[in-house]
């Protein structure tokens, strides 16, 4: 409900007598005053807390909720409208003639009989009751919990009513009623500023520009493109190191340099290489390669002897191309190898400054846009943020719990919403987001457990509005970009997970495609209303039993294992971490090599590449049929356990043959087999071996829910081979 029509319906609600109104100032519903008993309601209503009454205003009878307050004329009808599948009453049954666009928390109200009004008489606008809530049965699901492409059973009415039932989903991606076992210290409220829709628009058009100037860029000073996803993975890794306000824009960053970013533009100077099929495609490339490095070495300030081994190199390959006709695929590839090695150094050493400056643009160009952000932010505060001292952390241990703000949240405008076939689509300013309607529920659900401070749902699509715009604005505009940051797990192997090892909780997550309701994410200023514990890296379990999936980027990973270390070592309660990560081995990602050498390495599983499948990370936008892929690479499933864990989660024989089936791909559901990223490696494949660019540019598609510190940024490019360029196509 908007701000203006709350105060309004407040304001009528004081002058308007109603069932409700005089149930609630007299004391318990009255008793009928007619000597003739009334018909008995049916057990099902009286269960869900109806009862008929009598109004004296009225002089009629009238039903009456003890559970909800609700005040109806009509018999109530189950699962018209559910307080706990649908708590805004989207998807009742409109009333005749009623708008079917809802904005935040308006109801959908009908005028009683209409009263003459005398000219003494004081006129009273009268309001009926509202759509009818028939409360849910405690204990029992909204709908029912469908294993993994499961269709769930269709409630049955218990009363015949000519009024649709509240959507339900056909295929269920989530079990919300699973409790955590997550334990925690107490945390005092987070300092973040709450959500706001106009915030979050200009944060949308600040990053898009940011994304502009990086392309231009990087066709002034290199000619190129940008590496594809190189963007977002420069968000992920500059939020590990990070200290600035803003929730997705860096501005605190030590250092300034981007190794992620200025790796991925190094790899693809002076041209990017593709991973290719045929010979023609090698000889091509070749040629582009010797054009493209001694262009370049004559328009940059290049030393004499830099010049020299480039042009020579150069020349003997375009000589050897033009002399030699009979070569093989393996020919051209192992010539511009060796074209790589003599003249790599030399580019790199005229392009670093270059690159570097691209970087340090970039960088303060973010930090610009974050200041004006939270300068902005700040005007719409009712009450600034004062600067207070760190509290102490708190000694209770308690079960983990959302995110809480500190600082209240300002009025939020009105966000207007309307249904297109399974779309459920938001419009704030004439920017529209979508959800699918399975996917929205599941967030009204996640609201009701996880938000306090806005009982009536007032806020929640203002909320809702903003949550989707972030996650858009996070994965970018191109075709399938950004839906590796969110891919998850099945379903099947979740409910493994569950039963064998006890895992509750999701360590890299989001509300669109958790399938716990407590589980960490990137933005705890919005995500924390739908149930999200902030980001893993800033939460500290003292035990539990967690999922780990996280976003395909090298930093991030090697962040997280020091973390898992750090929280394996100190804790003496039973505290056990099952990761997924991307099984590469040419060469071994450090994150993998460090998990794989642990000493709280209890067991260690392979799953093959094609053998298994991934959730999209626009699952809750894509069709079903488009809902799974299968992995281009293998997963190496790592259980990290200190002693208490081990003893009561050990990774056994039957556990993790069970988990190993839960994970093979159902035959009757489809799956996408042309996922972009680093193929199957074969013998004789040479060429298609997945190296340090082939991850960067597949990560796309990996599977995750959000390159290496160690590598030298100018040594990177310079030694490694043309495959190690090769990027997915």
């Amino acid at each position: 409900m908007s701000n203006d029509s709350q105060g309004s319906v407040k304001g009528e609600a004081a002058m308007m007598p109603s069932p409700s109104a005089s149930a609630s100032s007299q004391g318990p519903p009255l008793s009928p005053s007619t000597t003739s008993k009334p018909p008995e309601l049916p057990d099902e209503l009286v269960q869900a807390g109806w009862s008929k009454c009598w109004s004296r205003r009225e002089n009629r009878p009238y039903y009456f909720n003890r559970f909800t307050n609700q005040s109806l004329w009509e018999v109530p009808v189950l699962g018209q409208h559910d307080v706990i599948s649908d708590p805004l009453g989207l998807n009742a049954a409109p009333a005749e003639g009623g708008d079917s666009n809802l904005d935040n928390g308006q109801r959908k109200r009908r005028s009683s009989e209409e009263q003459g009004a005398g000219p003494n008489s004081v006129k009273r606008v009268k309001v009926e009751p509202t759509t009818p809530i028939s409360p849910s049965t405690p204990g029992v699901k909204p709908w029912n919990s469908a294993p993994e492409d499961k269709q769930a059973t269709p409630a049955t009415p218990t009363t015949p009513s000519p009024t649709p039932a509240p959507y339900r989903p056909a295929v269920i991606y989530w079990d919300l009623d699973v409790q955590t076992n997550a334990v925690i210290r107490e945390q005092p409220p987070a300092n973040h500023l709450p959500p706001h829709p106009e915030i979050e628009l200009q944060r949308a058009q600040l990053v898009t520009k940011l994304r502009q100037h990086y392309h231009e860029l990087c066709h002034q000073r290199e000619g190129i493109d940008p590496p594809r996803e190189s963007f977002n993975r420069w968000l992920l890794e500059r939020k590990v190191i990070d200290k600035g306000h803003d929730p997705l824009l860096p501005s605190d960053c030590d250092p300034v340099i981007s190794p992620s970013m200025f790796r991925e533009v190094m790899n693809d100077i002076p041209i990017r290489l593709s991973r290719i099929k045929y010979k023609e495609e090698a000889r091509k490339l070749l040629f582009k390669y010797a054009e493209a490095a001694k262009k370049m070495i004559d328009s940059r300030n290049a030393s004499p002897e830099s010049r020299k081994v480039v042009k020579w190199n150069a020349e003997d390959t375009m000589s050897w191309l033009r002399r030699d006709h009979s070569a093989s695929k393996e020919d051209y590839m192992d010539r511009l190898e060796h074209l790589r090695q003599q003249c790599g150094p030399h580019v790199t050493a005229v392009a670093k400054d270059s690159v570097e400056g691209i970087c340090s643009k970039i960088y303060q160009l973010s930090a610009e846009y974050s200041r004006r952000l939270r300068h902005t932010h700040l005007s719409l505060m009712q009450d600034p943020p004062t600067e207070a001292c760190a509290s102490p952390q708190q000694s209770r241990l308690v079960y983990c719990y959302p995110v809480r703000l500190a600082l209240p949240s300002p009025p939020l405008p009105r966000v207007e919403l309307h249904f297109e076939n399974d779309m459920a689509c938001l419009r704030f300013r004439g920017e529209m987001v979508k959800v699918n309607r399975g996917h929205f529920s599941k967030l009204e659900l996640l609201y009701r457990y996880s938000c306090i401070d806005d009982p009536r749902f007032e806020k929640f699509l203002s909320r809702v509005w903003c949550l989707l715009k972030r996650y858009q604005v996070m994965f970018g505009s191109g075709a399938n970009e950004g839906t590796g940051l969110q891919g998850a797990l099945p379903v099947s192997v979740f409910e493994a997970l569950i039963r064998q090892f006890g895992v509750s909780f999701e360590c890299f997550a989001s509300p669109l495609n958790c399938y716990f309701k407590q589980f960490c994410s990137a933005f705890p200023d919005i995500d924390g209303f739908f149930g999200s514990r902030g980001p893993f890296l800033s939460f500290c379990p003292v035990s539990g039993s967690f999922e780990a999936n996280p976003p395909f980027c090298e930093e991030l990973m090697d962040a997280m294992v020091t973390h898992f270390e750090e929280l394996l070592d100190k804790s003496s309660e039973p505290l056990s971490f099952i990761v997924f990560v991307p099984e590469w081995r040419d060469p071994v990602t450090p994150a993998l090599t460090r998990m794989e050498g642990s000493r709280f390495l209890r067991h260690q599983l392979s799953v093959p590449a094609y053998e298994h499948e991934y959730r999209s990370g626009s699952q809750h936008i894509c069709k079903r049929d488009e809902m799974y892929y299968r992995a281009v690479h293998g997963t190496a499933v790592l259980f990290l356990q200190n002693d208490a864990g081990f003893v009561k989660w050990a990774p056994t024989p039957e556990r993790v043959a069970e988990l190993m089936a839960a994970y093979r791909p159902s035959p009757s559901r489809p799956s996408s087999m042309s996922s972009p990223g680093p193929a199957h490696t074969t013998p004789g494949d040479r060429d298609s071996t997945p190296k340090p660019a082939d991850r960067t540019q597949s990560a796309v598609m990996s599977p995750a829910g959000h390159d290496d510190n160690n590598n030298n940024n100018s040594s990177s490019s310079s030694s490694s081979s043309p495959r190690d360029k090769m990027a997915a196509v």
